[in-house]
């Protein structure tokens, strides 16, 4: 059994759902959740949320809300992975953010730096650093750890 398959049984034996919030991964952690025959079961839906505009437009979060919090920042991925999960009404709501490469971002984080995290019956986050700036495997690097991550979880 796949990684996603093991996820995808265990949501659905349980009955569980889950909503995505995704940045630099471009919505890669939804098509993986969403391979599986059966995902609507446990897809309530998912956001990419890449920018500022983005984040008020699809998760309803204002200027006041951040207050000093950073994007990719695990404050920030907790928040997502939070706010994701009551916006959709699931079970479980998984953020993802982080700088892909070619280059760092914006707030002095280097590409391959990104931070995850979960909310719901367990929360978790995660902060990863690949080293290196390879916009295409940082993507999949941080895919394949949120996944883990919500495995793990699934698993405690």
């Amino acid at each position: 059994m796949t990684l996603i398959e093991e996820i995808a049984a265990l949501l659905k034996a349980r009955g569980e759902t889950i909503a995505v919030s995704e940045s630099s991964t471009g919505g890669l952690i939804s098509a993986a959740l969403l391979s599986v025959g059966g995902a609507s079961a446990y897809y309530r839906g998912g956001a990419i949320v890449y920018t500022p505009k983005a984040r008020a437009a699809l998760m309803g979060v204002t200027k006041d809300e951040m207050g000093e919090m950073r994007s990719a920042s695990e404050p920030y991925a907790r928040f997502m992975a939070r706010t994701v999960r009551e916006r959709m009404a699931s079970t479980w709501g998984l953020a993802e953010t982080g700088a892909t490469g070619p280059s760092g971002n914006a707030y002095g984080d280097a590409a391959g730096h990104c931070c995850l995290a979960l909310s719901g019956p367990v929360d978790m986050s995660l902060v990863i650093e690949t080293g290196h700036g390879d916009r295409a495997a940082n993507m999949a690097a941080f895919r394949d750890a949120a996944l883990k991550l919500l495995l793990e979880a699934l698993k405690s």
